[in-house]
């Protein structure tokens, strides 16, 4: 069955949620051990710098997977 754009793109938002989230706990976390020393703030406009990046990555890659399958097919 061939994946939807829309699909495709609710796949890589949803992954990139998820990723964000991630991202942001990993940062409060690791940080400190670098002595790097940022508040809330500072995590969350990092993380929102890399998020629109990585939106674009995803739904990139998934329709460049897609447009494979479908030619093999």
């Amino acid at each position: 069955m061939k994946q939807t754009r829309t699909m495709s793109l609710i796949e890589a938002v949803t992954n990139v949620v998820v990723g964000y989230v991630l991202a942001i706990a990993t940062q409060i976390v690791v940080f400190p051990w670098f002595g790097i020393e940022t508040g809330l703030a500072e995590h969350l406009t990092i993380g929102l710098a890399f998020l629109g990046v990585s939106l674009a990555r995803g739904y990139l890659l998934r329709r460049l997977f897609e447009a494979f399958r479908v030619r093999s097919s």
